[in-house]
C-alpha cells in the first residue's frame, strides 16, 4: 500500500532529481521514486526552496522520465533498523542486508543522520588502548573514545595496519572485547575481502558489523554509508554498553561524492572544488565518537583517508586534522625501505596521549621515553639533511651516533611483523635500548631517576 504520490519531474541531473515543491516536505525526508515500470528507488530530500524540491537518488537514474516518474514522500528521515543481531552481518551502504539473510529482527529504528555528541555529556577519554604496534602505543597512543585517523597514500599498507589494530586492540583495564563496525566507501572488492578474511582468521567476525558501498555501487550511496555505520555503533555503545571500534575507509571517496553532489547542485566551490561546508560535514561524522555520561560503552573511531599525491595539505587531510585528536601518517620513504608499518615519526600525533599514559595506565616512564625518542629522531632528520650536503664522513662523532640511532629506531622500533603483538612494556623496554645508543647527557627530556632505573647496560646493535 503506497502513500500519497506526486507524478512528474521538472528535470533530472545525474543522481539529483528536481520537482515542483509540495506542501509539508521536510529536509532529509525519505522518499520512494517509481519509474514507468513501477521499479522503486530510495532517495531523500536534500534541498527545499519556495518552488522546487531537490531529491538525492540512491541508485541510477536509468528509466526515470520527466512525465512518468512518481515520487512518494514518507514523512520521516532515513532510518536504520538496529539490534544486537546486526553483529556478524553484512549490509550494503544503505543498511540493507546483502548476506542473504533477512533484516535484523527488531522494532528499533534510529535516524541515520544522528547528532554530534553534546560536549556537556562527554566523558573525557583516558583509557589506554594497546594496539600491539610500537609506533602507535609508544609515541602516538590511542585512547578509548578517541578519533584518530590514518593518513595514507595510494599503495601504502593502511588497510593492513587497520586490520592489525582490529585484531590486537585491547583495553588494559578491561576484559571486554571490542565490537567492530566497519564501513567501506568506494573501495575495491579485493579490499573488502581482505578485511572479511582478516576478521575470520582472527576470530572476531561474529563481533563485526559491516557496511559495504563498493566501487561499483552508486557514488551517491557513499554519503549515507558512514552515517548508517555510526548509527549502528551508537546503538551498540550507548544502548548496549559495548566498546565499539569504528573503521571508516576511504574518507577520500566520501568527500569525492560530496564534491560531485555539490557540483550538480551548482554550489560555489571552495578549495580544490570541494564545497565550503566540507569541514562541518566531516565534523558531523567525526564528532559522533566518544564516551558519554550514563553509559559505560564508547565509540573509538579510526577513519582512513588516502591523501591525493601524498599531499598532507590537501583539503581532506587538512580539515580532518583540525577535527580529530591527532593523526597516524604513513610515510612512503619508509615504505620503500621495506619498513612495516611505515608510520612517520614526526608528522604523526595523538593529542590525547598525555592523558592516557603514565602510572596506573601504562608505565611511569612512558611520557619521558616518548618525548626523548621524538626529540632524538627529530635531530636525526636534521643530521641526515646535513650529511646529504657535506657527506656522512664529515659529521661529528655525536652526529654519527644519531645517524646510527635513526637507523636502529626505524629497523627495530618502527619495523615489526603484522602478527607481532608487542605489549606496552616490551615497547618501552625497546625504547630504552635505543636510547642507550646515546650518551646519558643527551637524554635531556628524561627524569634522572628514570634513567637510573631503566637505562640498560647494553643497546641493540
Amino acid at each position: 500500500m503506497r502513500g500519497l504520490e506526486y507524478r512528474g519531474l521538472s528535470r533530472v541531473e545525474g543522481p539529483i532529481v528536481i520537482l515542483e515543491r509540495k506542501e509539508n516536505v521536510g529536509f532529509e525526508e525519505l522518499v520512494r521514486i517509481y519509474d514507468r515500470s513501477g521499479e522503486m528507488r530510495t532517495g531523500r530530500v536534500m534541498d527545499v526552496s519556495e518552488k522546487f524540491v531537490a531529491l538525492q537518488v540512491f541508485g541510477t537514474n536509468n528509466g526515470l522520465s520527466i512525465d512518468d516518474t512518481s515520487v512518494e514522500f514518507l514523512g520521516r528521515p532515513m532510518e536504520l533498523r538496529v539490534s544486537e543481531d546486526m553483529l556478524g552481518r553484512i549490509f550494503n551502504g544503505l543498511g540493507e542486508p546483502m548476506d542473504g539473510y533477512p533484516p535484523p529482527f527488531s522494532s528499533n529504528f534510529l535516524d541515520v543522520n544522528g547528532y554530534p555528541i553534546n560536549p556537556y555529556a562527554r566523558v573525557y577519554p583516558r583509557d589506554f588502548i594497546q594496539t600491539g604496534v610500537s609506533a602507535i602505543d609508544g609515541m602516538n597512543t590511542l585512547i578509548r573514545g578517541q578519533k584518530l585517523p590514518i593518513f595514507s597514500g595510494n599503495g601504502l599498507p593502511h588497510n593492513r595496519l587497520a586490520a592489525q589494530i582490529v585484531r590486537q586492540a585491547k583495553i588494559l583495564t578491561s576484559d571486554e572485547p571490542f565490537v567492530i563496525v566497519f564501513a567501506a566507501m568506494g573501495i575495491k572488492y579485493d579490499v573488502s575481502r581482505f578485511f572479511i578474511e582478516s576478521f575470520e582468521e582472527s576470530g572476531v567476525l561474529s563481533n563485526v558489523v559491516m557496511f559495504l558501498s563498493l566501487a561499483d555501487s552508486p557514488s551517491i550511496e557513499r554519503l549515507i554509508t558512514p552515517r548508517c555505520a555510526l548509527t549502528a555503533a551508537e546503538y551498540l555503545a550507548y544502548e548496549k554498553n559495548m566498546h565499539v571500534l569504528v573503521i571508516l575507509t576511504d574518507m577520500t571517496n566520501y568527500c569525492e561524492s560530496l564534491r560531485e553532489v555539490s557540483t550538480i547542485r551548482g554550489e560555489v566551490p571552495s578549495r580544490k572544488g570541494y564545497p565550503g561546508y566540507l569541514y562541518s560535514d566531516l565534523a558531523s561524522l567525526y564528532e559522533r565518537a566518544g564516551k558519554i555520561q550514563g553509559s559505560t560503552g564508547s565509540i573509538t573511531q579510526i577513519p582512513i583517508l588516502t591523501m591525493p599525491s601524498d599531499d598532507i595539505s590537501h583539503p581532506i587531510p587538512d580539515l580532518t586534522g583540525y577535527i580529530t585528536e591527532g593523526q597516524i601518517v604513513l610515510d612512503r620513504e619508509l615504505f620503500q625501505k621495506g619498513i612495516y608499518p611505515p608510520v612517520a615519526g614526526l608528522p604523526s600525533l595523538s593529542r590525547l596521549m598525555k592523558d592516557g599514559i603514565g602510572p596506573g595506565m601504562t608505565r611511569e616512564d612512558h611520557k619521558d621515553v616518548a618525548s626523548q625518542l621524538f626529540a632524538a629522531y627529530s635531530h636525526v632528520k636534521s643530521v641526515r639533511n646535513l650529511a646529504a650536503i657535506i657527506g656522512e664522513e664529515e659529521l661529528s662523532t655525536g652526529d654519527k651516533l644519531y645517524i646510527r640511532f635513526g637507523e636502529s629506531f626505524e629497523q627495530n622500533f618502527l619495523r615489526q611483523d603484522e602478527r607481532d603483538n608487542r605489549s606496552i612494556g616490551q615497547t618501552l623496554d625497546l625504547g630504552w635500548k635505543l636510547l642507550a645508543l646515546l650518551p646519558k647527557e643527551e637524554l635531556l627530556r628524561v627524569n634522572p631517576a628514570l634513567i637510573a632505573k631503566y637505562y640498560p647496560k647494553e643497546a641493540v646493535s
